[in-house]
């Protein structure tokens, strides 16, 4: 009894201890949420051979310490936790932070792969870096594309998956669940995968990528007022050659108009049930989101764990990492205590 009262102890105290080195550096943090900072950049991004990747990521905090892995979304980068990163390091994680196949420095193996950008895909992407670094189990928090990514994760690979942290809830989805029309306010909000669906608009973005990706953030944050240099610093990461192509594929696969990799078959019909995920999760939604997202109550019961659900105030938009750090890396360690 006395050694499950230490454990108790030490589980407490490196909980508390955690929460202050957060405060502490969280004050380090801009104040002004809505004002993005350009002073604090991650070290020499790293590179490895995983699955069919060259992936490359930013690491921080102690190598022993307990594996936060952050997932960015489409069209931002790791700067999307540049603030977020020191924080969990304080707090005693090894943080690591992979540019999303097409983005950065992230670059496929073989000239011949397809450039798949299929969500298990990019989910799977997940799994092999995990191995590549010998990672059993890790943290999965991400936005956009890499909470839809740390969902596929924790369905189908759970054992991997030791919490969880969702901005925007359950992102799972597939074409024939996908396919069910909205209300026409509501299909205006994705304009973009219409018009991706398209020849011009394929043209269109590979041309104007850069001022592509500041209308979605400036949509999907209307309250964020990030400066250039913050969105020139993430925008630099969409000039990846592969990038239009999985951009294009990721959203046209979504409406039914572009076929998968065969490979993935297997686990797409595994997901068109919409699983339910049982790794412990905090949701999260800023109180001004512009982008597409579901309110929180559609969701809630596809979390069958421990689960909790947050709503960040104060003009927080999509890239709520960004927008709102220490919120997220709280929820990190929150999430990472918590239990049915």
């Amino acid at each position: 009894m006395s050694e499950s009262i230490n454990q108790d102890r030490r589980r407490i105290l490196g909980a508390t201890a955690a929460t202050v080195a957060m405060t502490q550096l969280g004050r380090a943090v801009a104040a002004d949420a809505s004002i993005a900072s350009t002073k604090v950049s991650f070290g020499p991004v790293k590179q490895i051979d995983a699955g069919p990747l060259n992936v490359g990521y930013a690491e921080t905090g102690p190598s022993g310490g307990s594996p936060v892995i952050l997932l960015h979304g489409w069209p931002y980068d790791i700067h999307s936790f540049v603030d977020v990163a020191p924080l969990l390091a304080s707090a005693g994680y090894r943080v690591i932070v992979p540019y999303v196949r097409g983005y950065g420095t992230t670059r496929f193996l073989a000239t011949d792969t397809f450039r798949n950008g299929e969500p298990v895909a990019v989910a799977s992407d997940v799994i092999d870096l995990m191995d590549a670094l010998h990672i059993e189990k890790a943290i999965l928090a991400g936005f956009d594309w890499g909470a839809r990514s740390a969902n596929i994760v924790g369905a189908l690979w759970p054992e991997r998956c030791k919490a969880m942290v969702s901005v925007s809830g359950y992102l799972i989805g597939t074409p024939e669940g996908e396919m069910r029309p909205l209300p026409p306010a509501a299909e205006l909000q994705w304009w973009y995968q219409f018009y991706f669906a398209t020849e011009r608009g394929r043209l269109g973005y590979g041309k104007y990528t850069h001022d592509f990706a500041k209308l979605i953030w400036q949509l999907a944050s209307p309250k964020w007022n990030f400066d250039d240099a913050t969105f020139d610093r993430s925008a630099a990461s969409l000039t990846n050659p592969d990038h239009v192509a999985i951009a294009i594929h990721n959203y046209r696969w979504r409406l039914g108009l572009a076929e998968g990799d065969p490979k993935y078959a297997g686990l797409v019909r595994r997901l068109a049930g919409a699983p339910a995920i049982g790794v412990p999760t905090i949701t999260m939604e800023g109180d001004a989101n512009g982008a597409p997202h579901p309110p929180a109550e559609a969701y809630a019961k596809k979390f069958s764990g421990a689960y909790e659900h947050r709503v960040i105030a104060g003009g927080i938009g999509h890239n709520l990492p960004q927008e709102a750090p220490q919120a997220f890396a709280q929820a990190v360690v929150d999430v990472d205590r918590l239990r049915a």
